[in-house]
This record gives C-alpha cells, structure tokens and sequence, in this order.
C-alpha cells in the first residue's frame, strides 16, 4: 500500500497555512471580552510583524511533538499560535534601531520601518502579552493544571532567563566578544529557548511522561543549537536576496559565531552530528518521530 503521507516540505507549508489562519482570527480588530478597543494602527503594525509568511517551525515542533503522544486539535494550534506571537514579537522588537538596526525581515519592511519605532515597541509589547492571553482564555479547551505549565514555561523560555536574556548578552558581545562556550550559552538562550519549549509544550500537551518529556526537551535544544549554527553559516554564505534579511552583519558587527571561528566545513560537520544527537533522542518514539527526524534534517541543512 503506497504511503499517504504527504512530502516533509508539504507537511510544513499545511501547518504554517493553519497557524497563519489562527493567527489571523486572533489578530483582528474586534475586542475580546474585558477589553476595551483595539486601535486600528497598533493591530496593523502587529499584523505587519506576524503575518509576513515564514515557515512557522517553531509551530510545527509544536504540533509534530503533541502528535506524538495523539494529542493536538485546535487546542494545540492555538498555543502554537502564542508561541509564535512570543517569536514574532522578539524580531519586532530585535529589528529596531537599538538593537540589530534592519530594514528588512523576510523581504517586507521591518514593523518600525513600515510604521514608526513607538509603534513598533508597542505591537512587539502587545504580542508578547497576547500569548498569555492566547493560552489561559476558555477558547484554549486545556485543563487548567496543563495552562498553568505551558505559561510558566513559555515565560521562562521568553525571559531573562531565556531569550530576552540571550538579546541581552548577544548586545553585549559587540562590545566583547565571548569564547565558545560563552557563544554556545548565548544561542542556547537567544534562538533555542523558544525552540526548546516548543517541543516541551507538545510534551506537556501530550501528558508526556518523565523519560518522554526529557527526551523531548533536550531534541529541541539539539535542534536549536543546529538552527542557529545553519543561520550563522546561511549569515557568512548566503545572499539578500536569498535570505529577505541582511547578511553578514555579524562580522560586520565584530560578533562572534561558532561557524565564524571554525569556518563553513567545520560548521557543516557540527550540524551532522547535532542531526545524529537528535535523531537518536527519538529512537523510543520509533515511526510516530519520523516527521520530527526529518524536521531536524530540515533545520540543519536549509537554505534560508
């Protein structure tokens, strides 16, 4: 019997038209209950900073690792959904001025380009905000028990502790740059937080147990510590044009990146073996983990 599965590439482009489609109910100009309106530019703006296209891979780790344990459904989506109103607020807030200084994100005009900073700042503030929201409403049919992990999870994710911390230290290694381990330790924080917890979140949604949810967890820093090897690598080969961002601001910035200390081949070997590390992590989940193999594959060789 020929197998009915769609291609890998497929999967993802379903997923990232479900999530999009979430995200676009989400994100209309209607007042939930207990608010008051929601302004018409500020919605743009936030709208402008999400629904841009994208390969939602953080989503589909999401989801991919919930169907892992036969959970998933709308509830599923819609924390995926959060997840990405936490990621697409990080670049917001990552494009402007202060901090990185783009122009451009996946081919369009940054948030802060296309409105203003203030507003910028603000859509970034309500995205972030919004996740929790997203999680917690009624909407998300979740026992109670299971909202409360996924928020303190995402939040620690998102955090000092977390992604903002990452930021916080990736600004800092303009002005000093740190040694590997140092680099390693801002990655692991600044992409593979988020990353992490995208599996973990699956997990919890799944009632995961012990062993499963550790496995889960450390294939999702795994996959991130690849994602970000593969965008420094896709930062020091890559073209504009290719990627919808600037390149090679990195060097340009004097930060250091793994695959700028060791070079593209050394790089290129690092990403087999995280594939190797990762594929292994889910060995005990057997066929039901073929997507998530072939997601690890996706991160660590792409093209942009």
């Amino acid at each position: 019997m020929e197998d009915a599965t769609p291609p890998f590439e497929a999967l993802l482009a379903l997923n990232a038209e479900a999530v999009e489609a979430m995200l676009r109910r989400l994100l209309d100009t209607r007042p939930r209950e207990g608010e008051i309106v929601r302004p018409a530019r500020l919605m743009a703006a936030m709208r402008h900073g999400v629904l841009n296209g994208g390969k939602r891979l953080r989503p589909f780790l999401l989801v991919e690792s919930a169907h892992l344990f036969d959970a998933g459904g709308e509830a599923a989506l819609r924390v995926a959904a959060a997840l990405e109103c936490v990621h697409c607020y990080s670049l917001v807030h990552d494009d402007l001025p202060a901090m990185d200084n783009d122009d451009l994100r996946r081919g369009q005009p940054t948030v802060h380009r296309a409105f203003d900073e203030a507003t910028a700042v603000l859509a970034g503030d309500s995205l972030l905000t919004y996740a929790f929201d997203i999680i917690a409403s009624e909407e998300t049919e979740l026992p109670a028990t299971t909202k409360l992990d996924l928020v303190a999870r995402l939040a620690r994710a998102a955090g000092a502790g977390g992604m903002a911390g990452g930021q916080a230290l990736d600004l800092a290694a303009e002005r000093e740059p740190p040694g590997e381990e140092g680099i390693v330790e801002l990655q692991a924080m600044k992409t593979g937080a988020l990353i992490r917890f995208a599996c973990e979140a699956g997990a919890v949604i799944g009632g995961a147990n012990g062993s499963e949810h550790e496995r889960l967890s450390a294939f999702g820093a795994a996959v991130g510590l690849a994602f970000q090897l593969a965008d420094d690598l896709l930062d020091l080969t890559a073209s504009i044009e290719v990627m919808g961002k600037a390149t090679g601001k990195d060097a340009a910035a004097g930060k250091a990146t793994l695959a700028g200390l060791h070079g593209e081949d050394w790089a290129r070997r690092q990403l087999s073996g995280l594939v190797a590390q990762a594929e292994e992590l889910l060995e005990p989940f057997g066929e039901k983990a073929a997507v998530l193999r072939q997601t690890a594959r996706f991160v660590a060789e792409r093209e942009r």
